[in-house]
């Protein structure tokens, strides 16, 4: 790897012995993916996926603790992931018992290190760190040092930053020393798509659903899908957003994308077009039997299959505002049609804590509290990442949920009946 000498001075420990082994970890990390160089990040802000207190990452808090303790910071602000914890989401005595005594102990002691690192204030812990409410979201060509997948995979696609799915801990590395590995997604030529994927459905396709298809058959390679403008049309609204936010979190959740063109619709494809196609790349074509094969296929892996579920999240990645307002007419209209006036199975909406506080500001907050849902700003992955929910019955539209827990999937309209008394 070719260094400034700028570079090779932080490696050569001008500046610290502790910043040269930060240097040191991702020269050695862009190394191994054969990266020709460091080059600088631009955005604004970073984002850490590592938000979580749990007792057995005592290295990181280790890690964390050495950098503040060399009066190191972050050169960035930053914005994190969900915390883990609210006393609003459902929980048995024994669930809170294993919550806090056993499995995020640490929790305030590491969100004390983050504040004291950099982060952008107390309340930014979110997936969807790119929303307007949030206010982390990056310029077209931006260069980012991210690693939280469903954040990566929408920064790439839908704002055209560049970024590499990077792991946890490299990504407050690049924003400690400024730099990144040059290579992957980064490039020109690795923004290509090897794969062309073709939608032939005859409705409008869930998110979830067929992001989950797409990636479990171009895992970690670039789509550039076909078809799919007929069904968001040819803007970056509210709408489009909401939906390849959901899409993009199942390609890389289900697979490992972290970009995709859809065409005419995303940044380079508007741009590039169907030259973004790289030579020789596979074919996949969808249809609604395709759809169908691949819901179908998920495992059921509740202790008992045809249990009645006990407990419904949805927003894995968190919803936007406009979910919010959606969800919210949606369930008075079909607990009318079913009779009913709340919620029949205890359901939890996550979004952002911004998100969250402009919705509150809105008319529905009142109304779709009076339908019994809880809105959260946590984790789900985070709250059912543990023994005690495997014999839980959880159901969620969240495929990202589905393929880490033992969540069980159902499309939005799904959901929307089963938690309002309805009958599939």
């Amino acid at each position: 790897m070719i260094l400034t000498k700028e570079q090779q001075a932080i490696l050569d420990g001008e500046r610290g012995e502790t910043l040269a082994k930060v240097m040191k970890t991702l020269v050695m990390y862009g190394d191994a993916f054969e990266a020709e160089k460091l080059v600088p990040i631009t955005s604004k802000y970073n984002h850490l996926v590592t938000s979580f207190g749990l007792k057995v990452m005592s290295p990181v808090y280790d890690l964390m603790q050495k950098l503040l303790d060399a009066g190191v910071s972050s050169g960035q602000k930053f914005s994190v992931d969900p915390r883990p914890l609210d006393k609003n989401v459902p929980a048995n005595i024994l669930q809170n018992f294993v919550f806090n005594k056993f499995m995020y102990t640490k929790q305030s002691f590491y969100e004390n290190q983050l504040e004291k690192l950099g982060l952008m204030d107390k309340n930014a812990f979110t997936c969807t760190c790119y929303m307007d409410e949030v206010g982390n979201k990056p310029n077209k060509g931006d260069v980012l040092s991210w690693a939280e997948s469903s954040a990566v995979v929408y920064a790439n696609s839908v704002l055209g930053a560049r970024c590499n799915r990077n792991s946890g801990i490299i990504d407050i590395m690049g924003s400690i020393v400024g730099y990144v590995p040059y290579f992957g997604l980064l490039t020109d030529e690795g923004r290509k798509a090897t794969w062309v994927v073709k939608i032939q459905t005859t409705c409008k396709p869930e998110a979830q659903l067929i992001g989950s298809a797409i990636g479990m058959k171009v895992m970690e390679d670039v789509p550039y899908v076909v078809g799919l403008d007929k069904w968001l049309g040819n803007e970056l609204n509210d709408a489009a957003c909401a939906y390849l936010k959901d899409f993009g979190a199942a390609t890389a959740s289900n697979g490992a994308v972290g970009l995709y063109h859809i065409a005419n619709l995303t940044p380079e494809a508007l741009e590039l077009g169907e030259s973004l196609i790289a030579e020789g790349a596979k074919e996949y074509v969808i249809d609604d039997a395709e759809l169908e094969r691949v819901k179908n296929d998920y495992p059921v892996i509740w202790k008992k299959p045809d249990a009645k579920p006990k407990l419904c999240f949805v927003g894995c990645p968190h919803l936007s505002l406009e979910q919010l307002k959606e969800w919210t007419v949606k369930l008075e209209e079909e607990l009318k049609k079913n009779g009913k006036k709340k919620v029949t199975i205890k359901t939890v909406f996550t979004a952002a804590p911004g998100v969250l506080e402009a919705f509150e500001k809105t008319e529905y907050a009142a109304r779709l509290k009076a339908t019994g849902v809880i809105t959260s700003y946590i984790c789900p992955l985070m709250y059912m990442n543990n023994p005690l929910c495997k014999k839980m019955p959880v159901i969620t539209s969240s495929n990202k949920l589905r393929t880490y827990t033992s969540a069980r999937y159902y499309t939005d309209a799904e959901i929307l009946t089963t938690i309002t008394g309805g009958k599939l």
